[in-house]
């Protein structure tokens, strides 16, 4: 293989480094200026855009497995969503929006509660343009479903696989409605 190296002897002693029985050459890269890393850098490209099997044998890179040390507590939830998936968005229940709407949020509320009137508002907005079921909760009057789900501020919303709490604004809301 012939590679022109424009004068810069670190890249021919890298690429040589590169090529079967070479002697490796030793260079200081931290010495290079503007110029020389631009050389260098497109040596480096040229070299290895010629040398195609140094990567067709290598495995494909794969994900570690995501693991994380909150998955017992996010199953314990999803569990306990999933068990109380009538009482949280039974169609009977009041809200507003399509029955067998494909999405579906329950809002747990609280009396004299100005963030609750808001993420109400917004819902309503959002039930507008999206297959969107709301079910309305009285954070005190459903109290027992409430503690169950660990549920302690309004307004919070439940979706049938996530929880969140506080007034989200309707592009965050948006945004996981579109997940």
């Amino acid at each position: 293989m012939q590679i022109a190296f424009r004068g810069l002897p670190l890249a021919a002693g890298l690429l040589l480094a590169l090529s079967p029985g070479a002697a490796v050459a030793e260079t200081d890269f931290t010495r290079l200026s503007p110029a020389e890393r631009a050389i260098f850098h497109q040596q480096i490209r040229e070299a290895l855009l010629g040398l195609p099997e140094l990567l067709q044998d290598a495995p494909a890179p794969s994900a570690p497995p995501v693991t994380s040390v909150y998955q017992d507590a996010i199953d314990q939830d999803l569990a306990r969503l999933s068990e109380r998936d009538q009482a949280l968005f039974g169609p009977d229940l009041p809200g507003f929006g399509p029955p067998g709407a494909a999405l579906r949020i329950a809002l747990f509320t609280a009396p004299d509660c100005p963030d609750c009137n808001r993420a109400e508002e917004d819902l309503r907005a959002l039930a507008q343009t999206h297959d969107l079921r709301v079910t309305l909760l009285d954070i005190t009057r459903n109290a027992a479903l409430a503690e169950t789900l660990e549920i302690d501020m309004a307004p919070s919303y439940v979706l049938p696989d996530m929880m969140l709490r506080g007034h989200i604004p309707p592009i965050v809301l948006e945004r996981y409605l579109k997940r």
